[in-house]
C-alpha cells in the first residue's frame, strides 16, 4: 500500500513538473515573438519593472523586509550608467556593471544602517536614506539637476551589436531579464535562500540555531539592491536618460504595489504585478482618467479579494495546487 501510495505521488510530481515546464516554454516563446507583435519600447519598459520588482520580492517576499527605499538603487543605477555611458563614452555592457556596483554599494551603506531595526522602523530608515539620495541628485552636478541626464548613447553591444535598433535593443533586455530572474530562482533555492526564509517565519529560532542574522539580511539587501540597480541600469539605456523621477519616493512605491498586486512570495507573482501596472500606465496615459486613480482602484480591489496577490491566490486554488504550485507565503 506505502508503494502504490508512493508511486502515485511520483507520478503527481512528475506532471506537475511536466505542467511547469509547459508553462515556461510558452512563456519564453511568447516572449521571443513579442516585439513582431507590440510595440518594442512597451515590451522593454516592462520587462525593467519586472526584473525590479522581482528584486524587490526578493527582499519582502523570502526575508520579510520591506523597504521604502529601493528607488535608490533603481535610480541610482541609472544615473551611473547614464553619467559613464555619455560622459565617459563606455561601452553600454561596462556602464550597465559600474551601475550594478553602485547600486550594490548603495545597497551596502544603507543596508548597514537599516537592518539594526525592525519593522515599520526599518521601513522608515531605507524611506530616510533614500531621500538623503534624492536630494544629493538634485544638487550634485553629474546628475544634471531637474532636468537629468539626457541623449545617452545606446551605442554598441560588446562593439559590434548595435543597440540603436530596436530589436537588437528588446533581445538585449529579454537576455538581461532572463539572467537577473535565473539569478534570484538561484538564490532563493540554495541554503542561503532557505536560511532567509526561515529568518522570515521566526528570526528568534534562526538566532537561536546560531545563525548570524544581520549578515543574512544584509546580503539579502546587497543583491536585491544589485538586481534592482540592474533593471535601472538597462532602463536607462532603453530611454536614454535618467531623470529625478527615478529616484523619488513614489517609483518606491509604486514597485510595493507591483509586487503585492501579484503575490509577494512568489517567484512570477510580481512579473505579472508589474505587467499590470506598466498596462494600465500605459494605455490610460492619454486618457483624462487620472492613472493614479485608476490603479488605487485596482489595488483596493486585489486588497481585499486576493489578499495573497493575483498569483498567491491561484498558487493557493485547488486548480493550482493540482497542477503542482505551492504557496509557502
Amino acid at each position: 500500500m506505502a508503494d502504490i501510495t508512493e508511486t502515485i505521488r511520483t507520478e503527481k510530481s512528475r506532471t506537475a513538473l511536466s505542467v511547469q515546464a509547459a508553462f515556461l516554454a510558452i512563456g519564453l516563446l511568447l516572449l521571443l515573438l513579442a516585439p513582431f507583435f507590440f510595440y518594442p519600447i512597451f515590451l522593454m519598459k516592462l520587462l525593467c519593472f519586472a526584473l525590479f520588482a522581482c528584486a524587490f520580492n526578493l527582499l519582502l517576499g523570502y526575508t520579510g523586509l520591506l523597504s521604502f527605499g529601493h528607488a535608490t538603487f533603481f535610480g541610482g543605477a541609472a544615473y551611473f550608467t547614464a553619467y559613464t555611458v555619455k560622459a565617459w563614452g563606455l561601452p553600454p555592457e561596462l556602464g550597465i556593471l559600474i551601475g550594478v556596483a553602485g547600486a550594490a554599494f548603495l545597497g551596502l551603506v544603507m543596508g548597514f544602517f537599516a537592518i539594526r531595526r525592525q519593522g515599520i522602523y526599518f521601513a522608515m530608515i531605507t524611506l530616510a536614506l533614500s531621500q538623503m539620495f534624492f536630494f544629493f541628485c538634485l544638487q550634485a552636478e553629474f546628475t544634471e539637476g531637474e532636468d537629468g541626464i539626457q541623449s545617452v548613447p545606446r551605442g554598441h553591444l560588446f562593439g559590434f551589436i548595435d543597440l540603436n535598433s530596436s530589436t537588437n535593443m528588446y533581445y538585449f533586455v529579454l537576455a538581461v531579464f532572463l539572467v537577473g530572474i535565473l539569478i534570484i530562482w538561484r538564490f532563493i533555492n540554495s541554503p542561503f535562500g532557505m536560511i532567509l526564509k526561515s529568518i522570515r517565519e521566526n528570526e528568534q529560532r534562526a538566532i537561536s540555531l546560531g545563525y548570524s542574522v544581520a549578515r543574512y539580511k544584509l546580503g539579502a539587501f546587497v543583491m536585491s539592491a544589485a538586481l534592482a540597480g540592474l533593471a535601472g541600469a538597462v532602463k536607462s539605456i532603453v530611454f536614454q536618460f535618467a531623470t529625478l523621477t527615478d529616484v523619488a519616493w513614489q517609483m518606491s512605491g509604486e514597485v510595493i504595489l507591483m509586487t503585492l498586486l501579484g503575490g509577494i512570495g512568489t517567484l512570477i507573482g510580481p512579473l505579472f504585478g508589474a505587467g499590470l501596472v506598466v498596462v494600465l500606465e500605459n494605455y490610460l496615459a492619454t486618457s483624462e482618467f487620472p492613472v493614479t486613480i485608476i490603479t488605487g482602484i485596482v489595488f483596493m480591489v486585489c486588497v481585499l479579494i486576493f489578499r495573497r496577490g493575483i498569483i498567491g491566490e491561484f498558487y493557493a486554488s485547488r486548480l493550482g495546487r493540482k497542477l503542482g504550485f505551492v504557496y509557502r507565503r
